[in-house]
């Protein structure tokens, strides 16, 4: 069981705040010999396969890993452009780990656009006035829970269904939006949220 990720949006439908807390399940992974036997091509700053499927491979699979070292974006963990490093035949033979690409920056934004128009559209077809809007949407491999505080900003959970707690999780993530944004007084009303707390502050 975990949270996959937690997402904060403005009454405008704005992402003031997300973090995501799982790593992309890897989905294939393979030892290359030189040359490559596939394409890739960099695409909105993530390497992705462009043609060359095989062995679980897809087209559109994201470079997660080489070597056991993370990638992210385009370059590995430790600081390496992973075009240039996979275009070195020094560099190999080279294992590489295939899978979902993460959400960038612009794909998070749009999908907190895209739900704020969802929570407004299942408000207006409830049959009742005052309806709370969507609370929990359900999938095989997670549910999405949220919360709506009275002045139109909304908590988003993604977690295991399995999870327990998530009611008390989002209201405590409220708080703890009260207690460290709207109490700052350098902090501007519904604006991005840049700090985030350490795991172990967060934890405590």
């Amino acid at each position: 069981m975990a949270i996959f990720s937690v997402y904060v949006v403005n009454k405008a439908g704005g992402l003031i705040y997300q973090l995501d807390s799982y790593a992309p399940r890897a989905e294939a992974e393979k030892t290359f010999s030189y040359p490559l036997d596939l394409l890739l091509k960099l695409h909105d700053e993530r390497v992705l396969v462009a043609f060359g499927q095989r062995d679980g491979i897809r087209v559109g699979h994201a470079v997660l890993a080489i070597n056991g070292v993370d990638v992210n974006g385009k370059y590995t963990a430790d600081g390496k452009e992973v075009l240039e490093y996979l275009g070195n035949p020094a560099n190999y033979p080279v294992s590489i780990r295939f899978g979902r690409p993460r959400l960038t920056s612009n794909e998070k934004l749009m999908l907190a656009s895209m739900f704020h128009s969802l929570f407004a559209i299942g408000s207006q077809l409830s049959p009742e006035q005052g309806s709370s809007g969507i609370e929990m949407l359900e999938t095989d491999t997670f549910k999405l829970h949220c919360f709506q505080t009275l002045t139109g900003i909304k908590f988003v959970v993604l977690a295991d269904p399995r999870q327990a707690g998530i009611d008390s999780l989002l209201r405590k993530i409220y708080e703890i939006y009260s207690d460290f944004a709207l109490k700052n007084p350098f902090y501007s009303l519904e604006m991005p949220i840049s700090m985030k707390l350490k795991a172990e502050e967060a934890g405590a």
